[in-house]
Protein backbone atom coordinates (compact mmCIF):
# COMPACT_ATOMS: atom_id res chain seq x y z
CA UNK A 1 0.00 0.00 0.00
CA UNK A 2 1.28 3.60 -0.88
CA UNK A 3 -0.51 5.80 1.54
CA UNK A 4 0.76 9.01 1.88
CA UNK A 5 -2.13 11.12 3.11
CA UNK A 6 -5.39 10.05 5.66
CA UNK A 7 -8.23 12.04 5.97
CA UNK A 8 -10.04 11.41 9.57
CA UNK A 9 -13.52 12.24 10.17
CA UNK A 10 -13.97 12.00 14.17
CA UNK A 11 -17.77 11.61 15.12
CA UNK A 12 -18.73 10.58 18.66
CA UNK A 13 -18.53 6.65 18.58
CA UNK A 14 -17.53 6.34 14.54
CA UNK A 15 -14.46 7.45 12.87
CA UNK A 16 -14.17 7.57 8.95
CA UNK A 17 -10.76 7.16 7.43
CA UNK A 18 -9.88 7.83 3.73
CA UNK A 19 -6.55 6.97 2.51
CA UNK A 20 -4.94 8.23 -0.63
CA UNK A 21 -1.50 7.86 -2.18
CA UNK A 22 0.78 10.56 -3.38
CA UNK A 23 -1.59 10.58 -6.86
CA UNK A 24 -4.61 11.43 -5.07
CA UNK A 25 -6.24 7.47 -6.02
CA UNK A 26 -8.09 6.29 -2.96
CA UNK A 27 -5.98 3.15 -1.60
CA UNK A 28 -7.95 3.19 2.05
CA UNK A 29 -11.40 3.27 3.65
CA UNK A 30 -12.16 2.15 7.11
CA UNK A 31 -14.85 3.03 9.76
CA UNK A 32 -13.49 2.39 12.96
CA UNK A 33 -14.66 2.45 16.65
CA UNK A 34 -12.94 5.41 18.77
CA UNK A 35 -11.10 2.57 21.02
CA UNK A 36 -9.96 1.16 17.28
CA UNK A 37 -8.11 4.44 15.85
CA UNK A 38 -5.20 4.47 17.43
CA UNK A 39 -4.56 0.78 16.98
CA UNK A 40 -5.09 1.52 13.43
CA UNK A 41 -2.66 4.23 12.96
CA UNK A 42 0.23 2.54 15.08
CA UNK A 43 -0.12 -0.27 12.03
CA UNK A 44 0.16 2.21 9.11
CA UNK A 45 3.62 3.62 7.99
CA UNK A 46 3.54 7.52 9.02
CA UNK A 47 1.74 9.21 6.70
CA UNK A 48 0.15 13.46 6.80
CA UNK A 49 -2.84 13.08 8.55
CA UNK A 50 -6.00 15.90 8.22
CA UNK A 51 -8.57 16.70 10.29
CA UNK A 52 -11.46 19.45 10.33
CA UNK A 53 -10.33 21.29 12.70
CA UNK A 54 -12.82 21.47 16.14
CA UNK A 55 -12.54 21.29 19.68
CA UNK A 56 -11.84 17.17 19.89
CA UNK A 57 -9.30 16.81 16.63
CA UNK A 58 -6.77 19.06 19.14
CA UNK A 59 -6.37 15.47 21.12
CA UNK A 60 -6.64 13.43 18.24
CA UNK A 61 -3.60 15.41 16.68
CA UNK A 62 -1.30 15.01 19.49
CA UNK A 63 -1.37 11.13 20.01
CA UNK A 64 -1.46 10.72 16.04
CA UNK A 65 2.00 13.03 16.15
CA UNK A 66 2.98 10.79 18.95
CA UNK A 67 2.91 7.77 16.58
CA UNK A 68 4.93 9.69 13.99
CA UNK A 69 2.46 10.81 11.94
CA UNK A 70 2.07 14.85 10.52
CA UNK A 71 -1.22 16.10 11.35
CA UNK A 72 -2.93 18.94 10.39
CA UNK A 73 -6.30 20.59 11.03
CA UNK A 74 -8.03 22.51 8.44
CA UNK A 75 -10.64 24.80 8.96
CA UNK A 76 -14.19 23.99 8.06
CA UNK A 77 -14.74 26.64 5.55
CA UNK A 78 -11.39 24.99 3.63
CA UNK A 79 -13.12 21.30 3.79
CA UNK A 80 -16.89 22.12 3.04
CA UNK A 81 -15.95 22.92 -0.53
CA UNK A 82 -14.42 19.61 -1.48
CA UNK A 83 -16.68 17.67 -0.40
CA UNK A 84 -18.28 15.54 -2.79
CA UNK A 85 -22.21 14.58 -2.72
CA UNK A 86 -24.21 14.40 0.11
CA UNK A 87 -22.74 14.94 3.61
CA UNK A 88 -21.82 12.25 5.35
CA UNK A 89 -18.78 10.82 7.23
CA UNK A 90 -17.25 9.04 4.34
CA UNK A 91 -17.49 12.06 2.20
CA UNK A 92 -15.81 14.12 4.51
CA UNK A 93 -13.32 12.25 5.71
CA UNK A 94 -12.24 11.82 1.83
CA UNK A 95 -12.53 15.79 1.48
CA UNK A 96 -10.40 16.23 4.28
CA UNK A 97 -7.78 14.47 3.10
CA UNK A 98 -8.16 16.09 -0.21
CA UNK A 99 -7.53 19.38 2.16
CA UNK A 100 -4.44 18.46 3.63
CA UNK A 101 -2.48 17.51 0.91
CA UNK A 102 -3.51 20.89 -1.08
CA UNK A 103 0.45 22.69 -0.94
CA UNK A 104 -1.84 26.30 -0.54
CA UNK A 105 -3.66 25.09 2.48
CA UNK A 106 -3.51 27.23 5.19
CA UNK A 107 -3.68 24.73 8.54
CA UNK A 108 -4.91 25.77 12.18
CA UNK A 109 -2.03 25.06 15.04
CA UNK A 110 -3.23 22.71 17.47
CA UNK A 111 -3.34 23.32 20.96
CA UNK A 112 -0.86 22.46 23.51
CA UNK A 113 -1.92 19.95 26.59
CA UNK A 114 -1.06 22.75 29.56
CA UNK A 115 -1.71 24.04 32.87
CA UNK A 116 -4.87 26.41 31.02
CA UNK A 117 -6.74 22.79 30.60
CA UNK A 118 -6.81 22.00 34.19
CA UNK A 119 -9.70 23.22 36.73
CA UNK A 120 -11.47 25.79 35.94
CA UNK A 121 -11.66 27.86 39.02
CA UNK A 122 -7.88 29.07 39.98
CA UNK A 123 -6.54 27.42 43.42
CA UNK A 124 -6.65 30.86 44.90
CA UNK A 125 -9.87 31.18 44.22
CA UNK A 126 -12.68 30.49 47.19
CA UNK A 127 -15.31 28.60 45.93
CA UNK A 128 -18.84 29.66 47.35
CA UNK A 129 -21.18 26.76 48.30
Amino acid sequence: MNLTTIGLDIAKTVFQLHGADRNGKPVLRKRLGRNQVLVCFAKLPPCLVGLEACAGTHHWARELIKLGHDARLTGPQFVKPSVKGNKNDANDAEATCGAAGRPAMRFVPFKERGPASGPDVAPDTERIN
